[in-house]
C-alpha cells in the first residue's frame, strides 16, 4: 500500500483562550464560566491506495475534505487513528498563496520554484514553459499583486505541474482559470497521473470524478460514507444528493 489511513479522526477544540482572549479567559475561568467545545471535522476514515490509483474524494461543504487531505499530506497529525503515507507527497492546494505581492511575475515564479527545491538551472530551463503554459507573456513583468485571481491561480498551477512526486493531492486544482484553461489543466493533470503517480482529488464536478478517479470515497459531516469503486459510490452520492434537496416523498392521507 502507498496510502493507507487507519480510523483517522481529527478533533478541533473550540472556545479556548485563542478565541476569546487572555483577559477573558481569566476572568470566565475564575467565574466558572468556561466552556470548550469539541468538533470532530473527520471521523473513523479507513481506507487505502495502491501505486496508481486515482482516488476521489467528493462531499457537500464542511465534509472534512479538506482537512482530510491535510493529514494525508502530512500538514496535520491525526487527533487518533494512523495514516501510513509511503513515498514523497506534493500538495497542490491553495494555488495564489504564499506569492510576494511587490515582485514581479517572473521573480515570483523563481522564488515558488526555489521553495519546491528547484535550481536556478532547472528554472531557467522550464521558465519559459510555465510563463506559455500560464498564458502570462504579457505580466512577466508586472507586480504580482497586479493580477487577477484567476492568473494568480494558473501561475501557482504551471509552477505546481513542475514537481513529480510518488503521491499527488489536488484541492480543487482544477477548477482554476476559465473553461478552456480548465480543459488544459486537466489534460495536463492527467499526463501526470498517467506517469503512474497516486492522486487524490477533491473535486465539486462529479463529472470530472467520474471521467478521472477510480476509486472514491464519500464524506458527509466527517463521516465515512462510503468508499470503493466510482460508479457505485457517485451514484450512492448523486441519490443522496436528490434525496437531500427534494426530500423523502411523503404519502399522501385521504
Amino acid at each position: 500500500m502507498i496510502v493507507e489511513l487507519r480510523n483517522v479522526s481529527v478533533r478541533y477544540i473550540l472556545g479556548d483562550f485563542k478565541d476569546i482572549g487572555i483577559k477573558e479567559f481569566i476572568i470566565r475561568k475564575i467565574m466558572g464560566n468556561y466552556q470548550v467545545r469539541e468538533f470532530w471535522a473527520v471521523k473513523d476514515v479507513t481506507f487505502s491506495l495502491e501505486k496508481g490509483d486515482l482516488l476521489g474524494i467528493i462531499g457537500t461543504n464542511g465534509a472534512g475534505k479538506s482537512t482530510l487531505l491535510k493529514v494525508i499530506s502530512g500538514i496535520m497529525v491525526p487527533t487518533k487513528g494512523q495514516a501510513l503515507i509511503n513515498g514523497s507527497v506534493a500538495a497542490l492546494l491553495e494555488l495564489g498563496a504564499g506569492f510576494d505581492g511587490d515582485l514581479t511575475v517572473k521573480e515570483n515564479t523563481y522564488l515558488r520554484g526555489a521553495m519546491l527545491g528547484y535550481t536556478r538551472k532547472f528554472m531557467d530551463e522550464k521558465y519559459e514553459e510555465i510563463i506559455a503554459f500560464a498564458e502570462l507573456e504579457e505580466f512577466q513583468d508586472r507586480p504580482f499583486k497586479q493580477l487577477s485571481s484567476g492568473m494568480k491561480s494558473r501561475l501557482g498551477f504551471s509552477i505546481a505541474c513542475l514537481v513529480n512526486p510518488d503521491i499527488l493531492i489536488l484541492d480543487e486544482v482544477l477548477a482554476v482559470g476559465d473553461a478552456a484553461f480548465r480543459k488544459k489543466s486537466e489534460h495536463k493533470m492527467m499526463e501526470i497521473i498517467n506517469s503512474g503517480v497516486t492522486t487524490i482529488l477533491v473535486s465539486h464536478s462529479l463529472d470530472q470524478v467520474r471521467r478521472m478517479c477510480n476509486k472514491v470515497l464519500w464524506l458527509d459531516k466527517g463521516k465515512q460514507m462510503a468508499f470503493g469503486e466510482t460508479k457505485e459510490v457517485c451514484d450512492k452520492y448523486e441519490q443522496f444528493l436528490a434525496t437531500a434537496k427534494h426530500g423523502p416523498k411523503m404519502s399522501q392521507k385521504k
